[in-house]
């Protein structure tokens, strides 16, 4: 049998059409099916099973940018926050004009208590989706956060406030599912998850161990520290046991923080420490009143009051933070009356960047002049550090201070290094350097 060219190209095309419809029938058959459960499963508090089909089946989402909005939102639902957030990020990469991703993104940092890396996303989304009511309310939140978490880490307590720019309450963030045109959303449930995975632990106990190296005339100083924090109702009460050898000189000082709140915009710092050890002042008491001013700055007032063997030392004190982005400074004046009508005015500025949290950090501190604050070097009747008010003295510290994976707990390390005049030598200086780790658990 003879064929002719038109036989040959029909016989052509019908093995090529047959083979382009068998490869778009496999994907609709599978694919599209399997998302599509998934989705329901999802949306049906099931949230747990959609995950496990989009996970085993991974050609599903690695076309589909809808089903892996869909994988990265179970992950978030689920509390598994570094997961969802590498998935929304695989689907920004591609499309950064997807407004419900934005959204989602933002939300599960929110809910991950990364407030940073919230305002952070909030801040890109701005940039390709302008004029969005709902992302300016995620980004007042995110700021809100860190304020908050700022607070928390000076005081560990929660000051609830709410910015006046936001038209909707926190409680929209965590606001059950509307299943309109598949727009992905917070589920109606979580499967498996109990109320006490979401509580913060309310006591941690902390051990700090540091030294202090001189380049001339003082030994070595050593000082430790163990501190147990309890979170109440009305603030976070923190009494501590110190200890120190300076020169020879063992001695222990018993001290107690207080950080109690009130209102919304307020809450304070109080101290009190007693020793009747020659290195430590007998008494010392000290206290701040701490305010949340618009704009993510805080104020500060208050003052320090310290008695040695041979003298007092008084202080006003007051500072001025601001949080911008993932950043927070704070200046912080020292004013202490001297003999006369002289006055002695010291400052220390303290610049800290926050990472996934605020337990993660790095900072940088450098101080100039007299600090009561500063642990005393005194040997009897012999004051060799700050509260002399004659004392010249310039400081810089770093710090660094974060938490693992597998663990709460936290770690800081510092080191720090301070010119100081010395007390019975006018004009003469000496060098310390310091370094010390705090090791703190959570329970």
């Amino acid at each position: 049998m003879r064929y002719n060219k038109q036989t040959y190209l029909l016989i052509f095309l019908i093995v090529i059409g047959a083979e382009v419809f068998s490869q778009d029938l496999a994907s609709i058959n599978f694919e599209d099916d399997n998302y599509e459960e998934a989705y329901e499963l999802a949306y049906d508090g099931k949230y747990n099973s959609a995950k496990k089909i989009l996970e085993e089946n991974p050609s599903i989402t690695s076309e589909n940018l809808d089903a892996l909005f869909l994988l990265a939102s179970t992950y978030s639902w689920n509390g598994q926050y570094d997961k969802a957030r590498s998935e929304f990020n695989k689907i920004l990469s591609q499309d950064k004009t997807k407004r419900g991703v934005w959204i989602s993104a933002i939300k599960n940092e929110l809910y991950a208590k990364t407030n940073s890396i919230a305002l952070g996303l909030a801040n890109k989304a701005i940039i390709y989706i302008e004029n969005d009511e709902e992302l300016q309310r995620l980004m007042g939140l995110a700021l809100e956060g860190i304020s908050n978490i700022k607070y928390a880490e000076k005081g560990w307590h929660n000051v609830e406030t709410n910015l006046k720019s936001s038209k909707a309450s926190k409680k929209q963030l965590k606001s059950g599912p509307k299943k309109v045109s598949k727009k992905i959303e917070a589920p109606k449930k979580e499967e498996g998850k109990t109320e006490e995975e979401n509580v913060e632990p309310k006591n941690r106990i902390g051990v700090n161990n540091a030294f202090t190296v001189f380049n001339e005339r003082y030994d070595p100083v050593i000082f430790s520290s163990v501190s147990f924090r309890r979170q109440t109702k009305i603030g976070a009460l923190i009494p501590k046991i110190n200890y120190s050898n300076r020169n020879g000189v063992h001695g222990l000082q018993y001290d107690i923080d207080f950080y109690p709140k009130f209102l919304k915009r307020f809450y304070a710092y109080l101290n009190y420490g007693y020793s009747n050890a020659s290195i430590y002042p007998s008494q010392k008491f000290g206290g701040d009143i701490y305010m949340n001013l618009p704009n993510a700055i805080e104020f500060s007032a208050g003052g320090r009051y310290l008695s040695t063997t041979t003298q007092t030392v008084k202080a006003i004190t007051n500072s001025l933070g601001y949080y911008k982005g993932n950043y927070y400074y704070s200046l912080r004046s020292f004013i202490s009356p001297r003999e006369g009508s002289l006055w002695s005015i010291s400052g220390n500025l303290l610049v800290r960047k926050y990472l996934k949290d605020a337990e993660n950090f790095m900072g940088v501190s450098i101080g100039m002049g007299f600090s009561p604050e500063l642990q005393q070097l005194i040997v009897g009747d012999d004051l060799l550090s700050e509260t002399v008010l004659y004392v010249e003295s310039q400081r810089l510290s770093i710090q660094y201070q974060f938490t693992t994976k597998k663990s709460p707990n936290i770690y800081r390390a510092n080191l720090g290094v301070r010119r100081q005049e010395l007390a019975f030598d006018s004009n003469n200086f000496f060098w310390a350097i310091s370094a010390g780790m705090t090791y703190q658990v959570k329970f």
